[in-house]
């Protein structure tokens, strides 16, 4: 039954996107649009707006959405850390350096050429990470990954400064980029990212079980007939995938991989599968809402999502510190 309120969330969430925005099409002409009543003078209008911006969106923000669910799901086991985020695995600073790359000395504009260097550096970022914190095997203990995602992840900040002080060019649009933002999104873009989602998605339902063997510990894993540092490797490429895709089409947007998870676990005791499929749905939902909010909070203009996300997820960071209990459930993997 708790099932239903995630999908019946997400659904509102979706009619609620395609409905807000800051033009002159409203939720009850949308509503009429679909429902094949006329919708007076302006009808091309209304449907350019619909096809051509509503419904990508939408579509993107589901996307973008259930890739940044998924990947703080399973970030979160393979590590038994449930305030672990996608940053942790440098997919944030390499997606982040590989734009800047691109707009400092490759003269990147279009949203297509941000895709490419986005993805690129991401990959990137998570090959160097993983080179170095498993020693040129796959076996990668969780407290390494940890620690050496947060070491590149400060080194490439260090580096993005003093490219961008000498490309003062270049500033402006990172700026925007880095934000996180809907704006723009194509369906062209969405059906490029799709087969690196859709192996993510493929790699995550073949070793699902593996990762609920893994949860219980690695000599437990290994008892069950299961192989950890397979699993963990396997683990972070589907994140890789996942993050890079979602963060190609948007830009990041941080907190999301944490938010996801936190509210799916409150659902989903027991289930692997369930928890997965759960977090991925509402981190869906919370972009959803984030990005219908961002159109109308500061009209005429738009805040980026990402903002919004963020102050979504803030109080629910203070909550967890102020909460023995949550702290507890936090210590207990």
């Amino acid at each position: 039954m708790k099932y239903l309120y995630v999908i019946l969330g997400l659904a509102i969430a979706a009619a609620l996107s395609l409905g807000v925005g800051g033009d002159r099409v409203t939720l009850s002409t949308v509503f009429d649009y679909f429902a094949g009543k006329p919708v007076g003078d302006e009808a091309e209008y209304v449907e350019m707006v619909i096809h051509s911006i509503r419904i990508p969106r939408t579509l993107g923000a589901i996307v973008v959405g259930i890739c940044f669910g998924l990947a703080g799901a399973i970030l979160q086991t393979v590590t038994r850390n449930r305030l672990a985020e996608t940053d942790l695995l440098g997919i944030n600073g390499g997606a982040a350096l590989g734009v800047v790359l691109g707009l400092s000395y490759f003269g990147t504009e279009s949203v297509n050429s941000y895709m490419v260097w986005s993805f690129g550096g991401a990959m990137a970022g998570t090959a160097l990470v993983v080179a170095i914190a498993g020693r040129g095997g796959i076996s990668i203990p969780p407290l390494r990954l940890v620690l050496t995602g947060l070491a590149i992840a400060s080194t490439v900040q260090g580096i993005l400064g003093y490219i961008l002080i000498s490309h003062q060019s270049s500033l402006d649009q990172y700026r925007f980029w880095v934000l996180g933002s809907l704006a723009g999104i194509s369906m062209q873009g969405i059906l490029a990212a799709l087969p690196g989602i859709g192996t993510a998605i493929l790699i995550t339902v073949i070793i699902t079980r593996s990762l609920g063997a893994l949860r219980l510990g690695e000599d437990v894993a290994r008892g069950l007939g299961h192989h950890p540092a397979v699993t963990r490797f396997a683990a972070i490429t589907a994140v890789t995938l996942l993050t890079g895709s979602a963060i190609a089409l948007t830009g990041p947007v941080v907190l999301l991989g944490l938010i996801a998870p936190y509210g799916a676990r409150h659902l989903v005791k027991s289930s692997m599968s369930a928890f997965f499929m759960v977090s991925a749905l509402m981190g869906a939902a919370v972009l959803l809402l984030a990005d219908s909010i961002s159109r109308v909070v500061v009209q005429p203009y738009e805040s980026p999502v990402s903002v919004v996300v963020v102050l979504i997820g803030a109080p629910l960071l203070i909550h967890i510190a102020r909460s023995p209990k949550q702290l507890s459930s936090l210590n207990n993997g």
